[in-house]
């Protein structure tokens, strides 16, 4: 399978008082606030760490569903939130923090495949993607 999704963002301003929007193709997100406040403080909108959070979560779970079926496992629920720690201008690291309910599976065999999940999760291999960059001046 290949594809590709679009997001975008727009900034307005100095990095400290600017505001921006960020979108997303589906429009789930559409010129969705971010700002130095929302993002190192505490404010109305989103900020680039709880987007990667989100998307963290979000394909690891799903990652980790297709693994237990193919185990023979069905999950009745399964949680996952994503820590984004930033220190000193980087990311050093995520916690993924899950729990699950699934019936007839042991915690050794829950542990082994959701560790399995997190290898080959496309968003955990991202962090070491190649940034393809084209620039261009309006």
């Amino acid at each position: 399978m290949k594809f590709s999704r679009m997001a975008s963002a727009n900034w307005k301003g100095t990095g400290k008082n600017g505001m921006g929007t960020v979108s997303t193709q589906s429009t789930v997100l559409d010129n969705t606030q971010y700002s130095f406040k929302t993002r190192f403080e505490d404010g109305v909108g989103t900020n680039p760490e709880e987007l990667i959070g989100a998307a963290h979560a979000g394909c690891f779970t799903m990652q980790l569903s297709f693994l237990l079926n193919e185990a023979g496992f069905v999950a009745t629920n399964l949680d996952t939130k994503a820590k984004v720690n930033f220190e000193d201008g980087a990311i050093p690291s995520i916690e993924l923090i899950l729990t699950g309910t699934i019936p007839n599976i042991t915690i050794d065999e829950f542990e082994e495949i959701a560790n399995n999940a997190k290898e080959i999760c496309p968003i955990s291999k991202l962090m070491k993607a190649t940034v393809i960059l084209t620039v261009s001046l309006a």
